[in-house]
């Protein structure tokens, strides 16, 4: 079982920036996969970042590239999302995310197992 507890995001006008961090416990020896994702009501869960914890090989949707950053302490078992540049499109509730390492980083949200509360981002223009 892996807990995943999610911090940071808040309100910030375009252009501006914010940061989210999660800390994953639990059963997280080995590599994996963790990643961000978020999701609007009524549409699907999206993937925004993700990385492998072993080669920390990285992965970004199109729409974030250049403006997003994900990162990671693996001897703190966490995962930061740093975003700047941001766009009232990047509104949405964000989810750290995390599954077993292989075919890493990995986009598809159907392949993770254990997901956080969620914290939501909202931009203003």
């Amino acid at each position: 079982q892996v807990t995943l507890v999610e911090s940071g995001g808040g309100s910030v006008q375009a252009g501006g920036s914010l940061n989210v961090s999660c800390v994953a416990s639990g059963s997280t020896y080995g590599d994996n996969c963790m990643g961000w994702f978020r999701q609007i009501p009524g549409k699907e869960r999206e993937g925004v970042a993700t990385i492998y914890t072993g080669s920390l090989n990285t992965a970004y949707a199109d729409s974030v590239k250049g403006r997003f950053t994900i990162s990671l302490d693996n001897a703190k078992n966490t995962v930061f999302l740093q975003m700047t540049s941001l766009k009232p499109e990047d509104t949405a509730m964000y989810y750290c995310a995390f599954r077993r390492g292989w075919r890493c980083p990995d986009m598809t949200a159907l392949d993770y197992h254990y997901w956080g509360q969620g914290t939501q981002v909202t931009v203003s223009s």
